[in-house]
């Protein structure tokens, strides 16, 4: 039987059943030895070993079958030739001839060679199995204790090892307290920092970026219950002496308070071994860790008076554990039970009523000047409807997502679409158990990684259940354009929505989602239009009196994290998802084929991978013709007034996370910033922000249909309704013709490359169209509200990016105040006004003459509002097509009431700065010959630096044709104020000259008749204001010299660094590809001293315009204006035009009555150039040259509040 168990193969079975007779042992050896020889084997060599000894001893067991059946053929041979001999002499002799049994001797003597050889190597075979069994269970054991979780630490400290190892073998039973009692009191064997850190930049930045890594795994771990995994690697890589370099405090913290909060007191010893092991001393977070510790144990008083003593000698304030550390509720409370068990009279520091602190700027000194009377508006909803809309919001918030109809044209309900829907239900069902299943496994690898010691993505992948993660793939599979995404942007895509929904689903299970509810219906009296309050307070200031500060919020993971993780997901996307060749056939019969391919593509000069759906799997999604999409909770407009802001990271949606300030994502010294900046410092940007999210929106239905209308036809690119991809050119030949020349190859080549860019650039317009519309479509009935954040510089932006004011002139048609006010005296007049200058027929004409042109064309207005698309279509010639019929429409209903003074308008109007960022620069140098050009100066007709460029620029031109210039000659007749304005307004941000060429450049090409020539020369436009600039310039690569990122506080007190940093490569191996990506945004780099000089004048002017817009947004609100804006374009409404104008004009010379630049230049020597550094040479330069503030002008600032087109 062992000889047919070895032969289960067929060069086995021949082996076993060879006959007698067969050639000689030695050969079959060989020939066996050549049949293993030639097995191929995946196996580990542990297998392999196994595997090979176990052919041995089988081996062994079929050479004893077979001497076992030579002994018995030569034996029974012998006894016949015995016999035959024996019968030879028939005398009656009894005994056998004596060669007889000679002969059988022999015989027998060979037999019992093959015994002993035989017995011989089966001795050794049995030692050897002895030996691979003995090693096989050294292997098993060893594996096993590597899959144990280690709880006791190996310490380098031979003191500290010995003294926990005499502790475990000598005083078992005695408490854990006085181990702790004498490790705080023990000083640091050694300081963390004595070892050199790495030399190298790119060592080092590896270096942080593995211990952000390792932080966040073990944070994770503690978020996931996954405590003692987290213990286990923080005891293995503490164990090995170049891990520990690399540990922080914060890692040992992070684990210290996840055994605190589960009172577990041995664990939370050995981690203080760990720490005063690698050099640290404990700080507050490690001292509130093992006070919790004692509180949760109810430990005995001495202990934790000892504890008390000693954190006290170690310089450390008990209020400061109260103060300074950001614990939630329940953490609070059991360490307030600990210190009060040692000291029963104590009661913690109570924290400052936010409310009670003011800011002191005397720019904001009369917004939260308590004496003043202020008339906030109030949403014009009551009270029961705005609860019903919170809990709407909130519903939408948990779900995480929002399923919008499409708009596109739906196609009749045919077989063929029936069954393409059917099939692709099927799929999805299928792909949802298959992607659960290869989850769980990866799971499982992720912790046996994790087990060895090495921080893997195991926790992360325990925050959501692989049903959620499965829904989350199917999501972005089904979100995917035709073209593919790229890897990376889709990695972390993928890892930044699970972190949202780890976040939202993290306030569901604790207490807040119930602390919210009930303070958000109490703000909302403030808000309500038919409730009363007894003080009327801005929103943040009723907010923060409502109730005690909100719990710690959720530290963003590195973005390497988030980038692996994506990843990860994506791979398994990838190798789960597949698709049967053929959909007509049955899935079992059918060879299935991958929905997604990684595929390398260049784009802009570099290779990138990318994930593309398979041709067959959009052609399904084509044909069923789902009509529906999904967007992310935070990626749509609210459906209830926004959260206020009252820190850095509370405000804005519910419950998904928002930044107050948005940066590239793994960018943190922003938020550093924020976070060090005295609270009051940040009242104005975050009242601000808080005023423009409460601004109740609807659609403007009648925009909406017309849009429709066109979108579901064929598109109209002329007035930025973009065509179906079907419109999308054709290459003129799909295949490159026979015997072409290699120059016709080349063109047919450029062709299609023209065709497929144009192709995709029409697809992605045409997309991001979609969205817009089935969200207005989606919101079309409803009140909502757009919450808002703001840049590094203080620009302010919406959060919701689909569907907002801040986009063309398409998107911004379709918006409209959702609360009304009547048009009063002058309103009608300001809408015709408004109507004009978004024509841009009379830019350079006078109000009045602009009001004249309105009553002039009002047949026109009315026949575009009544028929816009069948009669004269006036309002399709406007710079601003949608906006002016959506004017024109309001201008009709306004002329038609009967009195259009009482006529209810919802329709924002706007005032745009005249150059703004001119107007900033004139402003500072006090310059009169700026100011005048930008409209700083009263005047009776607007002064618009942009013609003025123009007809200079055209002097230059006719003077170079008169020299026989060809491009000047070229270029007659085509030089506007259209062509030049973009780049005008670019040259004060800091626009170079090859850019403004191609600026310009682009805008000739988009003239229908002028001719395709290349244009080498720019002509100049604007030197503003140059002393200024060069000062800003050189002050910020001065700064970058030294080794550090330009900062600045903006007049309203918001801390601004430029994130401008050397690119530090970060690279993520293994999968399908290795990704490798840039981050150069914060400070552990050197700045980049290019970007540093020549980001710093134009971000330093957007602070500026920030700065004014929120001034204006402030006092437009405590006057009791709707207010919105455009960076430097401001809306309200019709009948407010004035007030928002006056206070315009107040705030802008108010900001610039301030000493800006004296102010900057001391702020910034007080940052870069105090301490020794002052004796650098590099410092010494920049002192002296932030010193020399450039003088000023004489111009008058207050000429500014009677300029009526400083703002117009």
């Amino acid at each position: 039987m062992s000889a047919l168990r070895w032969g289960r193969g067929a060069a086995g079975l021949r082996w076993a059943l060879w006959p007698a007779g067969c050639p000689c042992l030695l050969a079959e050896e060989g020939a066996l030895r050549g049949i293993w020889g030639r097995r191929r084997s995946s196996a580990s060599p542990c297998e392999q070993d196994r595997r090979k000894d176990w052919g041995h001893v089988e081996l062994l067991e079929v050479l004893e079958a077979r001497a076992r059946q030579l002994q018995a053929d030569h034996v029974s041979e012998l006894t016949e030739k015995r016999v035959d001999v024996a019968r030879l002499p028939e005398a009656g002799s009894s005994q056998p001839p004596r060669k007889a049994q000679a002969g059988v001797e022999p015989a027998l003597g060979l037999s019992g060679r093959w015994a002993r050889k035989l017995d011989k190597e089966k001795r050794v075979m049995q030692k050897r199995k002895q030996q691979l069994e003995m090693k096989l269970q050294q292997r098993e054991e060893q594996r096993a204790r590597k899959q144990q979780l280690r709880v006791e630490p190996r310490l380098l400290s031979r003191q500290l090892a010995a003294r926990l190892q005499q502790w475990l073998l000598h005083t078992p039973g005695s408490p854990w307290e006085e181990q702790l009692d004498w490790l705080l009191q023990q000083a640091p064997w050694r300081l963390h920092g004595e070892e050199q850190g790495p030399a190298d930049s790119r060592a080092r930045t590896r270096s942080e970026g593995q211990q952000q890594r390792l932080l966040a795994f073990l944070q994770c771990c503690v978020l996931a219950d996954q405590l003692a995994l987290a213990h286990h690697v923080l005891v293995m890589q503490h164990g090995r002496a170049r891990q520990q370099r690399g540990l922080t405090l914060p890692m040992y913290n992070a684990v210290l308070h996840g055994w605190a909060r589960k009172g577990s007191f041995k664990e939370l010893v050995y981690v203080f071994f760990m720490l005063k092991d690698a050099g640290f001393s404990p700080d507050l977070l490690s001292y509130a860790a093992a006070l919790q510790c004692m509180g949760r144990l109810d430990q005995d008083a001495s202990t934790i008076q000892r504890c008390l003593k000693q954190m006290a000698q170690d310089g450390l304030q008990l209020q400061e554990l109260f103060t300074s550390v950001a614990l939630c509720k329940e953490d609070q409370g059991a360490l307030l039970s600990a210190v009060r068990k040692a000291a029963p009279t104590f009661s913690p520091p109570q924290p400052p009523l936010l409310s009670s602190q003011v800011n002191t700027s005397p720019l904001l000194r009369d917004i939260y000047d308590k004496d003043c009377p202020a008339s906030y508006p109030r949403q014009h909803l009551p009270l029961k409807m705005l609860k019903g809309l919170f809990q709407e919001q909130l519903s939408v918030e948990m779900a995480t997502t929002v399923t919008v109809a499409s708009v596109e044209k739906a196609p009749s309900l045919t077989k063929e679409v029936l069954q393409a829907r059917k099939t692709l239900q099927g799929l999805r069902v299928r792909w949802e158990a298959e992607l659960c299943q290869v989850l769980r496994e990866t799971k499982a690898n992720e912790a046996r990684a994790a087990r060895e010691g090495r921080p893997s993505l195991f926790p992360y992948l325990c925050l959501l259940s692989e049903g959620e993660f499965a829904g989350l793939l199917l999501q972005t599979l089904q979100a995917l354009p035709p073209q593919g995404e790229s890897l990376l942007s889709l990695a972390q895509q993928l890892g930044l929505r699970v972190f949202n929904r780890h976040v939202v689903q993290r306030k569901q299970l604790s207490d807040e989602v119930r602390v919210l509810e009930r303070r958000y219906v109490k703000y909302l009296r403030l808000l309500a239009a038919d409730s009363r309050v007894v003080v009327s307070r801005l929103p943040r200031q009723h907010w923060e009196a409502l109730g005690a500060p909100e719990a710690p919020h959720e530290q963003p993971w590195p973005l390497p994290v988030v980038v692996q993780l994506g990843k990860q997901l994506a791979e398994v996307l990838v190798q789960t998802v597949k698709m049967p060749g053929r959909l007509a056939e049955r899935q079992g019969a059918c060879k299935l084929i991958p929905v997604l391919y990684h595929v390398y593509s260049f784009r802009s000069f570099r290779q990138i991978g990318i994930l593309k759906p398979h041709p067959a799997f959009m052609q399904l999604l084509a044909t069923a013709a789902e009509r529906t999409m999904t967007f992310e909770a935070a990626e749509v407009p609210m459906l209830c007034p926004p959260l206020p802001w009252t820190s850095p990271h509370s405000g804005a949606f519910l419950l998904s996370p928002t930044k107050l300030m948005r940066s590239m994502e793994g960018t943190t010294q922003h938020q550093r910033l924020l976070e060090a900046c005295p609270p009051t410092e940040l009242h104005g940007a975050l009242d601000a922000l808080t005023q423009l999210g409460n601004c109740a929106w609807r659609v403007n239905g009648r925009v909406l249909d017309l849009v429709l209308k066109l979108f579901t036809a064929k598109g109209c690119p002329r007035l930025g309704v973009p065509a179906p991809p079907s419109e999308a050119p054709r290459p003129p030949q799909s295949r490159l013709p026979r015997g072409a020349s290699p120059e016709h190859k080349a063109e047919l080549r450029r062709e299609l490359a023209r065709c497929l860019k144009v192709a995709r650039e029409m697809h992605s317009l045409r997309t991001d169209a979609l969205y817009r519309l089935s969200l207005a479509q989606h919101l079309r009935h409803r009140v909502f509200w757009l919450p808002h954040n703001m840049d590094f510089r203080g620009r302010t932006y919406p959060c919701p990016p689909h569907f907002n004011h801040l986009g063309s002139d398409l998107a911004r048609s379709l918006l409209e105040f959702a609360q009304g006010r009547p048009l009063g005296p002058h309103g009608l007049d300001w809408l015709k006004v408004h109507l004009v200058n978004l024509t841009g027929l009379k830019k350079r004409e006078s109000l009045q003459a602009r009001l004249a042109f309105a009553d002039e064309v009002m047949k026109d207005i009315l026949d575009s509002a009544d028929r816009p698309l069948t009669g004269r279509k006036w309002w399709m010639e406007a710079d601003e097509p949608w906006q002016a019929l959506a004017c024109c429409m309001e201008i009709a209903q306004a002329v038609r009431a009967g009195d259009p003074a009482t006529h209810v308008s919802h329709f924002p109007v706007h005032q745009d700065g005249s150059c703004n960022g001119l107007q900033h620069y004139a402003a500072l140098g006090r310059d009169s010959v700026g100011a005048a050009s930008v409209n700083l100066v009263p005047s009776d007709l607007p002064q618009d630096v942009y013609s003025g460029v123009a007809t200079q620029v055209e002097v230059f031109r006719r003077q170079d044709a008169e020299r026989g210039v060809q491009v000047a000659q070229v270029l007659e007749g085509f030089i506007s104020r259209k062509v030049v304005k973009q780049t005008v307004m670019t040259v004060v941000y800091g626009v170079t000259r090859y850019g403004g060429r191609l600026q310009i450049e682009k805008r000739l090409r988009e003239l229908s008749d002028f001719p395709q020539v290349w244009l080498p020369r720019l002509y100049p436009t604007l030197n503003l204001s140059p002393s200024l600039q060069h000062w800003l310039a050189e002050s910020a690569r001065l700064i970058a010299r030294t080794g550090s990122a330009v900062e600045w506080v903006t007049p309203l007190g918001i801390p601004v660094i430029q994130p401008y940093h050397q690119d530090a490569k970060v690279l993520i191996n293994g999968g399908i590809q290795s990704l490798t990506f840039s981050n150069s945004g914060d400070t552990s780099q050197k700045p980049n001293i290019l970007k540093q000089k020549n980001g710093f004048p134009p971000n330093f002017i957007h602070s500026l315009d920030s700065s004014h817009m929120m001034l204006t947004a402030l006092h437009c609100y405590r006057k009791g204006l709707t207010f919105v804006s455009v960076h430097d374009c401001f809306w309200t409404h019709a009948a407010d035009v004035p007030i928002m104008n006056q206070v315009c004009r107040e705030q802008f010379v108010r900001l610039h009555s301030q000493p800006i630049l004296h102010d900057l230049s001391r702020f910034l020597v007080e940052r870069f150039c105090s301490g020794p550094r002052v004796k650098k040479v590099r410092v010494a330069r920049l002192l002296d040259m932030l010193l020399s503030v450039p003088k000023t002008g004489s111009f008058n600032l207050e000429q500014v509040k009677h300029s009526t087109y400083f703002f117009s």
